[in-house]
């Protein structure tokens, strides 16, 4: 038997939720009786050593998972949802995020006081106080891409955009068959934004610039103005603004090709729909010319799937680098680097060497 019960118990409970396991169904795998698995999620009973590596393997875990010391506070959680995500996906993207919360506050845990990896997440000063207006939306976020010094240039990268800034970015893996866009919520002061792997990298640009706009935003709508709405607003504007669009469309226009929404699209990285209506936001189309169009997307039914090939994903490769600098100043070792990528020992010795006889560079 193997000691640490309460800790166990609790992060057994996650792992099968994650893994979309029910007690019998887990138990089938490790060759227990769903009672036994049933102790072990009270706390009553502890596995074996060797029932528990049939429970990390059964899980998808390292068996370091189930004692790790970190405990994170995932507050004011917000799901971008369709509503009829099942709880059951939800409990299996909760705990996939919170085991890649947890191994982020480890590794900022490592670093020493006087080393900041990561910058504080502030909003610019000037921000005014109160928003009454769609065209104050859109120079708020014509404004947060100048503090940022982003001009008017497509954003190549949100996700490296939003990590330089301080706000944590993770990708989730857990299919979500489009019942789920994203999340956001808060570490302590750090602000956290999941995306799903599985949407395409338009959709997930459009989900991180929402969740900005809700850290901009929030506190400063006048009554009327719906957060939600205006947050998809600031997402359009960030991505692609105003005098960026009328540059490239011109200031009024009486007919679009497709073509030019779709070279768009992959220039700016915002859906050919979300160029559509912020076509109308900039009064480049007029009303019944937006409508009309909505009209052939939804009989060529590009509103579910967009023609050609799909904007590239966005990824994160802060954490994975982060654990390669902390190992560098030998803050961890090989192990915990291991541990921390969620990846075997052999597997990282090979990653590390990338391919050649010595890892070491001189």
């Amino acid at each position: 038997m193997i000691g640490g019960g309460s800790m166990f118990a609790e992060r057994l409970v996650l792992a099968r939720k994650a893994a979309g396991l029910t007690m019998s169904a887990l138990g089938s795998e490790v060759g227990v009786s769903a009672n036994a698995i049933k102790k072990y999620e009270h706390g009553d009973n502890m596995p074996t050593s060797k029932n528990l590596l049939k429970l990390a393997k059964a899980l998808n875990v390292r068996s370091e998972y189930f004692f790790r010391p970190i405990k994170v506070n995932l507050e004011g959680v917000e799901y971008r949802k369709r509503a009829n995500a099942p709880q059951k996906l939800l409990d299996k993207i909760n705990g996939d995020v919170m085991e890649q919360a947890e191994r982020w506050t480890e590794l900022l845990g490592v670093y020493p006081d006087s080393v900041k990896p990561v910058p504080q997440f502030v909003l610019p000063k000037s921000l005014p106080d109160r928003v009454t207006t769609s065209n104050e939306i859109e120079a708020i976020a014509d404004l947060m891409r100048q503090q940022w010094s982003l001009g008017l240039n497509p954003i190549h990268d949100m996700v490296d955009t939003l990590e330089s800034k301080g706000i944590m970015i993770i990708n989730t893996s857990v299919e979500a068959k489009k019942k789920f866009d994203g999340l956001a919520g808060k570490i302590e002061n750090t602000p956290v934004v999941v995306i799903s792997s599985h949407q395409p990298g338009d959709r997930q640009r459009f989900t991180l610039a929402h969740e900005l706009g809700h850290l901009v935003l929030h506190n400063r709508l006048a009554e009327g103005l719906e957060e939600e709405k205006a947050c998809n607003h600031f997402a359009g504007a960030f991505l692609l603004p105003k005098q960026a669009i009328q540059e490239h469309l011109g200031v009024k226009r009486s007919a679009l090709e497709a073509q030019e929404l779709f070279m768009l699209k992959h220039e700016f990285g915002i859906s050919m729909m979300s160029i559509l209506f912020r076509a109308g936001q900039c009064g480049i189309l007029s009303e019944s010319q937006q409508r009309g169009y909505y009209m052939k997307f939804n009989k060529l039914k590009w509103r579910t799937q967009e023609p050609g090939e799909p904007y590239p994903n966005e990824e994160t490769y802060l954490f994975k680098q982060l654990v390669y600098r902390a190992l560098s100043e030998e803050y961890i070792g090989e192990s915990k680097s291991a541990e921390l990528l969620g990846i075997s020992l052999s597997r990282f010795h090979k990653e590390r060497k990338l391919g050649v006889t010595s890892a070491a560079i001189n």
